[in-house]
């Protein structure tokens, strides 16, 4: 389900910023403001135009999110204080802790929006760390951040 959910905001996102860019290139009269004049099938390139933009939502999320581990060593008492003085440097807050599980989102609110409320890192205490889920581009930072230095 959040696989859906993700897809189809996504495609909405996407939606938005090509109507925005249309309409600014409309503003500069750089194009036509007639449909038909700005693309060559006219209005049949819309219906092409939101096929070829659901097919790219689609994949997104496949790529977009996924999960990683971080091999942070040590008992619980140790690692949860570090993880969450390290996730606060990086801009994130403590949403929810269940354990040595926790949820962080972005402090930010105007960062939160360009990740399109998707900014939530999931942590899942593991034996040898955590597994941590969320955006991929985010997790490379987190991970490299969370692991300690000395292995």
């Amino acid at each position: 389900m959040k696989y859906l959910v993700r897809a189809v905001k996504y495609f909405f996102y996407l939606m938005v910023i090509l109507a925005l860019i249309i309409a600014v290139l409309i503003a500069l009269k750089v194009v036509e403001s007639d449909i038909s004049q700005i693309f060559v099938n006219g209005y049949d390139s819309l219906w092409q135009i939101a096929l070829m933009m659901a097919a790219f939502a689609a994949l997104y999320p496949r790529f977009g999110f996924s999960t990683r581990s971080a091999r942070v060593l040590g008992s619980d008492e140790e690692v949860v204080p570090h993880v969450i003085r390290v996730m606060e440097e990086h801009g994130y807050r403590l949403e929810k802790r269940d354990g040595a599980d926790m949820s962080f989102r972005k402090r930010d609110v105007l960062s939160r929006a360009f990740k399109m409320w998707e900014d939530r890192l999931t942590f899942t205490r593991r034996a040898s760390g955590y597994d941590i889920e969320g955006l991929t581009r985010d997790l490379v930072r987190v991970v490299a951040a969370v692991e300690p230095n000395e292995y």
